[in-house]
């Protein structure tokens, strides 16, 4: 079957993840599996489309170093379209990845993605655009945001992805909801449900959600499944018995891989119970490898 492409907009990043043995031990040293590659929650989703047949563009901006130079050549080898701009005198976006298999935590230099304009998004639509999907990074970066907002004014149908809830509990859950209402889709994972509708069940905070942006919501549960919500109160679960099990490597780009799969998913048609499970696969096959990439 035949899809319009997608529009991916936001970061390109160079991860650093390093997958801790055990414990990490404060002021001392720790071993790890360490690895260097492609990382950025809009470049990892565009990969994952790319790597379920869907023609995806990626929008973003990427230092003039040998750093962008190696993200770019990644992201064409994974057969995405590149409309990444290189920004001169700039370096290229750099997370530290400290993952324990099961969880990870991030440490981040945005780079050359804060300097994301309103004209990169522009010059990356094409007539075969028909979603745009964002990464709420651009969104939660106060440098990026107005080319954020401006994604989300195109008219092209668009989903975001929540993308942290440490900057999201900063900007507050009223006011990124208001910055991203009339979204078709907001996905968020539990801990960034709690920001944005508080504490309470999965289904409660989808609907509540839903009901803030005026389209659906996703909010993706890791191995206990995900929770679909539309804007009508209409609920659909994906019950940790209809989720695949794995044993989690390092769960970097997961979330960014379920984004994808649902994506790709609903654009061929699928219902929301097959959408959901589409893309729980996909999240599954990315926590079983090191990276935030599909395996080549």
């Amino acid at each position: 079957m035949t899809v319009g492409r997608v529009l991916v907009v936001g970061d390109v990043i160079t991860d650093v993840v390093a997958v801790l043995d055990g414990p990490l031990a404060a002021g001392s040293d720790t071993s790890a599996a360490v690895r260097v590659a492609g990382g950025g929650q809009a470049a990892n989703t565009a990969a994952w489309l790319a790597a379920t047949g869907t023609p995806v563009t990626l929008a973003g901006v990427a230092g003039d170093d040998p750093a962008g130079d190696a993200r770019l050549a990644e992201l064409t080898a994974a057969g995405v379209t590149s409309a990444v701009r290189r920004a001169a005198g700039a370096v290229t976006g750099t997370i530290i990845v400290l993952s324990t298999g099961a969880d990870r935590s991030m440490i981040s230099d945005r780079g050359a993605n804060l300097l994301l304009r309103p004209a990169d998004v522009d010059a990356a639509l094409s007539a075969d655009v028909v979603h745009l999907h964002l990464s709420g990074y651009a969104l939660l970066d106060a440098a990026s945001r107005p080319a954020a907002a401006h994604a989300l004014r195109t008219g092209v149908p668009a989903s975001v992805d929540a993308a942290s809830a440490a900057p999201l509990r900063e900007i507050g859950a009223t006011t990124f909801l208001q910055w991203v209402r009339g979204c078709a889709l907001l996905l968020a994972n539990a801990d960034e449900a709690s920001v944005l509708a508080g504490p309470g069940h999965p289904a409660d905070q989808a609907r509540t959600i839903a009901a803030a942006t005026g389209g659906t919501a996703v909010v993706k549960r890791g191995p206990a499944g995900a929770v679909w919500a539309a804007a009508d109160g209409t609920v659909v679960e994906l019950p940790p018995a209809l989720a695949v099990e794995v044993d989690p490597v390092d769960p970097t780009g997961a979330g960014d891989a379920f984004a994808a799969g649902l994506i790709a998913a609903l654009l061929r048609g699928a219902s929301p119970l097959d959408a959901l499970a589409a893309a729980h696969a996909l999240g599954a096959r990315a926590v079983t490898t090191i990276g935030a990439r599909p395996p080549r």
